[in-house]
């Protein structure tokens, strides 16, 4: 399992912007973070990188919850904004959709 990312803040910034505009598409209400959940977000994240996950409900937790999801995933916590996570993960480098930050 690789370390997750650590990002500078013009990356973060950069990867910021770029999911400024992207509707969450993951929603954890509440049954919490269960493994449909997860592999909802691994999808996603082998769909498209960058991705949101919304808590309607567990808002208290949610720190806990996504850090426990991202290490689960090797994925990487961009930030949290409000109940809204955004998290990234790259994708192999022979793949075309690499994002780049």
């Amino acid at each position: 399992m690789e370390d997750m990312i650590e990002f500078t803040s013009k990356q973060r910034k950069a990867l910021e912007k770029i999911a400024h505009d992207l509707q969450p598409v993951v929603i954890v209400g509440g049954a919490g973070v269960t493994e449909g959940v997860v592999d909802m977000i691994d999808n996603s994240l082998n769909a498209h990188e960058l991705i949101k996950v919304k808590f309607n409900e567990y808002k208290d937790e949610k720190k806990e919850l996504i850090t426990e999801v991202c290490q689960q995933l090797d994925a990487s916590l961009v930030r949290i904004i409000g109940n809204v996570a955004i998290l990234f993960r790259p994708a192999p480098e022979e793949d075309d959709r690499k994002i780049s930050y």
